[in-house]
Parts: structure tokens; C-alpha cells; sequence
């Protein structure tokens, strides 16, 4: 008997795909095969993002494109999954009628049943996986995602995930110690730590130090590498956390999402870290874990943003000096506190102010990256970065997977993929570096 195969397509995040990733895992153990073409896929399953309107707009593209699929072959199934499907059932249900299935982001472990068309009781809390869920991790060998949370239990005034969400729930530090082991033993390296606010670990169970106790915890899994923290909190950022991420396993990699630097803008968004105090922690942070990294994330265009306080938000820029920026175009979300404040900042003015803020960060990154030629390094390659199997494609420990630049190595290695190496580096440009084995 023919299996039936599936076509798993992930919008969004990095927690998304781990969520698509552990779907993908009981697929797999139910008997489904995966495929990687939609067109032979008898089912064609959307995990979708519905934070923001680029992301809701790309969802929508991708149900159309799905409905398309089917069309030409009408025994095709198209299940629609995740935060889109969660925020906007009713909607989406109504704009697309032949979609097969809905779900959002409670069941993601009855996906099997729901195939099935068994009666599933739909779960109160939004999934939270755990070490014993079958995970068909799908990055390169040599790293992986691994959520250690659930949900969000702040109110930024922008935001609209603890809707989508629901409060922050936290992982038992033994599911993530263990889980870690599994990934050790298949190969991953590096283990990249996300949630909706990884500083916050610990804190709904009445743990302030919960991330450095996890830390701690991991530092002694054998087998990993390189420990990356994702997604931070200013506020959040404690002493202890700051010592334990002195520890030489953990990538000295801060991801902190400052979002703005006017006091008013940060106010209405309901943050509460300004300019001033954002330079004192950066200075804190740099004094205490040696050879830093520091991504933030901001947001232009949001409600009251006058030149004034986007002439603030750059000079912040300019004085912080990231290793690393991305940029949002404020989006009007529902269900938040700031849709009340309407979207007044035309657009064109938005992509202008976040096209300038991109082009400081650049000058920034290019005079950072110059300071690495001639160094040698460690890198984790991840393979070969073109066909003509002369260069190969890794990231440094100040390089987070996906969002930043990449190490490109000069090199006739030969099926070396997903190990740590020594790279000197010979030249760099904006955001990436060049090099040869050291």
C-alpha cells in the first residue's frame, strides 16, 4: 500500500519551524512520507505566522498557491496550521472554503488524528513540547533549534503573540537537559536556546535566575559545543546570567530587541528601556563577557514617531554599535493596546526611516567585520556554499543561524560537513567574511 506523503510547508519563525519539525516527527512515525514537492503531495500541510502583516500576507499567498496545487489534482488535502489559523479562523475560513482542515496552535501533537478525521478534544493551552515528542529536526546536522518555552506573559503594547499564545509556560529544565543529550548524540554541535522571551525562563515558576540555572545545566550535556541564547529582554539581563555566559561553551551572543530608543515612543509601547539605559547595559554587557556580539531588533513608524524621535532611535544606533540589526516597519495588529493609536506614519516615510537605520547598522557591521582579517577563528560549517565544491558555507560563535552573516571557506575538504574548524579569515564585506583553513 502506497504511503501517503505530505508536504510541510513552515512560515515564520524559528519556533514555528520547531513546531513543524515535531508535527513532521509524528507524521513520520504514523507512516506519512515527507516531500519536498508540493505537486506530488497528497496532502499539503501550512504551519503559518500571523504576527505581523508581511507575515499574514505571506500566509495568505501560500494558502492560494496550496488551493492551486489541489485544483490541478483535486485529491490533494490543504490543512492550514499555526498562529494564522489561530488568530483568524473565521476569516480565513471564510475568504478559502476548500481548505480541508483547520488548526492552529493547540494540536500540534494530534496531527495524525486530525488527519485521520478522528474527534480530537481540542487542548486549552497552546502546545508545549517536550523531550519524549518525536522532532524530525530539519536543520544542518551540526545545529538545531530548541524551545525551552511556550507564550508570552508581557503586554508590549505592539504585540500581539500572548493573544495568539497565551502566557508564558516553561519547560522543565530536565526535558531540555535531556532533549539536548538526544541532539548530542545524532550530531548537533551547536544548540541554539529560543522562546517568545528566553531571559524570562524560569520566572513564571517563580525563578528569576532560571535561564543562568539552565545554563548551568546544559554547560555539563557532553557532546555540544556551542550554547546560543536567543531572544532577551533588556530588563531580564541579570549578574548571574552575565557570569554564567562567561562560561567558554556559551556563544557570547546577545539578542536583545530594544525595539526603539525615544523615551515617549518606548512609553506608548510599553518598554521601558531608553537610550540611555540601553548604553549602560550594552557597556555592562561588554565589560563582563569578553568578544560580545549583540543583536537587537527595532521598530520604525510606530504611532507618534516624529523626526524627533527617530533622529534619537539613529544616534542610538550610531553610539550602541551592533553587531548586528534588523528593522520592522511598524504593522497595526488587532487585539493590541497601540491599534487604538491608529497607523498614522505613511509608509513610504517608514521605508524610508528603516532603510537609513540599515544603512548606519551597515557601515557599522562592514568596519566590525574588517577587524577579523587576519584572525583565525572557529567556525561550525554547515556545507558546501556553492557546485563547485571549492567553498564551503559556516557561521562563527557571534553568528547566529539564518539571521546573520556566514563565514565562506576557501577550502578542498572533503565531506566535512557540520563540524567545527579552524578558518583565518582573508577578507570580509557587509555582512559576511571570507577564509581558508587556519
Amino acid at each position: 500500500m502506497k504511503r501517503r506523503t505530505v508536504a510541510l510547508i513552515t512560515y515564520g519563525c524559528a519556533k514555528n519551524l520547531v513546531d513543524s519539525e515535531v508535527m513532521a516527527g509524528h507524521l513520520l512515525q504514523a507512516g506519512y512520507a515527507m516531500t519536498g514537492d508540493p505537486a506530488k503531495a497528497d496532502i499539503l500541510l501550512l504551519n503559518t505566522c500571523g504576527f505581523i502583516q508581511p507575515a499574514k500576507d505571506e500566509a495568505v499567498q501560500g494558502i492560494a498557491e496550496a488551493l492551486a496545487v489541489k485544483k490541478k489534482n483535486p485529491r490533494a488535502r490543504v490543512v492550514v496550521a499555526g498562529c494564522y489559523a489561530e488568530r483568524a479562523r473565521e476569516e480565513l475560513t471564510a475568504r478559502f472554503p476548500n481548505v480541508d482542515l483547520w488548526t492552529g496552535v493547540k494540536d500540534f501533537d494530534k496531527i495524525v488524528p486530525l488527519l485521520s478525521g478522528k474527534d480530537v478534544r481540542p487542548s486549552t493551552d497552546t502546545f508545549l513540547y517536550s523531550h519524549r515528542s518525536p522532532r524530525a529536526v530539519s536543520t544542518p546536522a551540526g545545529w538545531a533549534y530548541l524551545k525551552v518555552s511556550e507564550g508570552c506573559s508581557h503586554g508590549c503594547a505592539f504585540c500581539a503573540i500572548p493573544s495568539i499564545k497565551g502566557r508564558y509556560r516553561s519547560r522543565p529544565v530536565s526535558s531540555i537537559v535531556q532533549e539536548a543529550r538526544t541532539l548530542a548524540a545524532r550530531g548537533v554541535r551547536e544548540i541554539n536556546l529560543i522562546s517568545q522571551d528566553t531571559t524570562f525562563f524560569g520566572r513564571d515558576k517563580g525563578r528569576p535566575d532560571g535561564l543562568a540555572r539552565l545554563l548551568g545545566a546544559l554547560i555539563d550535556v557532553k557532546g555540544i559545543s556551542w550554547i546560543r541564547v536567543l531572544y532577551g529582554y533588556p530588563e531580564e539581563i541579570t549578574d548571574g546570567l552575565l557570569e554564567v555566559m562567561r562560561d567558554p561553551k556559551i556563544c557570547p551572543y546577545f539578542d536583545i530587541p530594544f525595539q526603539h530608543a525615544d523615551r515617549s515612543i518606548l512609553r506608548a509601547m510599553k518598554r521601558s528601556l531608553d537610550a540611555g539605559r540601553a548604553l549602560k547595559l550594552l557597556d555592562k554587557i561588554r565589560k563582563t563577557v569578553p568578544e560580545t556580539a549583540i543583536r537587537t531588533s527595532l521598530i520604525v513608524g510606530f504611532p507618534g514617531e516624529g523626526r524627533g524621535a527617530f533622529k534619537a532611535l539613529a544616534a542610538f544606533v550610531r553610539e550602541a554599535l551592533f553587531d548586528h540589526l534588523g528593522v520592522f516597519t511598524y504593522s497595526s495588529e488587532d487585539g493590541t493596546s497601540a491599534a487604538a493609536l491608529g497607523d498614522p506614519v505613511p509608509g513610504n516615510i517608514k521605508e524610508a526611516r528603516r532603510n537609513e537605520i540599515l544603512e548606519i547598522q551597515a557601515g557599522i557591521s562592514a568596519s566590525k567585520l574588517q577587524s577579523y582579517i587576519g584572525k583565525t577563528l572557529d567556525v561550525l560549517i554547515e556545507g558546501r556554499s556553492d557546485t563547485s565544491r571549492r567553498t564551503w558555507r559556516g557561521r562563527t560563535r557571534f553568528q547566529a543561524p539564518e539571521v546573520d552573516g556566514a563565514v565562506v571557506v576557501e577550502a578542498s575538504w572533503d565531506r566535512l560537513e557540520n563540524l567545527i574548524r579552524r578558518v583565518k579569515i582573508t577578507s570580509s564585506d557587509v555582512y559576511d567574511l571570507r577564509g581558508i583553513p587556519g
